[in-house]
């Protein structure tokens, strides 16, 4: 059930796009894959902060598999737009060499913060290393990034909800809203 028709966020209003229900069943749509892919592998989940704290979370809560969950935080968003510049504010604190690594996104637009995150995991040997991510904007694409688990591939839209901000607020909406233009 979505929450409001609008919801108007500092100057901004958006519109419901992607109801609550529908992002609990893609979840543990993608649960199921990662279950069978990785059933006798004990992954890491690497989940990238601040926005994919509730994705994870959900997403954990479906996992079936002996696995650990670690968290990085990097920024690369200012207002609606990326700067382009993709910060490391928390690193890695696990151990990752020879280890089957699962990245947790929120969203992958530009493919900015993981065109930078991924040589770095990548320094220190691990097994494999997958991508997940709750959004996937390809027309924003703009780094050669596979992303192996999607929930939702959706247009170059600004988006809140589920997470995912616009200046740090609506993070804690259940439903994903849509700018209105």
């Amino acid at each position: 059930m979505v929450e409001s028709a609008v919801v108007t966020i500092k100057d901004k209003s958006f519109k419901p796009f992607i109801e609550a229900d529908k992002i609990q069943s893609r979840i543990v749509e993608i649960s199921q894959e990662i279950n069978r892919d990785f059933e006798r592998n004990n992954p890491l989940f690497l989940s990238i902060l601040n926005g994919s704290f509730m994705f994870a979370a959900d997403l954990m809560k479906s996992i079936s598999i002996d696995c650990e969950i670690s968290f990085v935080k990097l920024a690369s968003y200012q207002g609606t737009k990326s700067t382009g510049n993709v910060m490391t504010l928390i690193g890695l604190d696990a151990e990752i060499e020879d280890r089957h690594i699962v990245i947790i996104e929120d969203i992958v637009d530009t493919g900015k913060t993981l065109s930078e995150l991924l040589p770095n995991l990548k320094r220190h040997r691990p097994e494999s290393i997958r991508i997940a991510s709750l959004i996937l904007k390809p027309e924003a694409l703009q780094h050669d990034i596979h992303v192996d688990y999607v929930g939702f591939e959706i247009p170059n839209d600004f988006i809140v909800g589920y997470g995912l901000d616009y200046d740090g607020l609506g993070r804690n909406l259940r439903d994903i809203y849509q700018l209105k233009s």
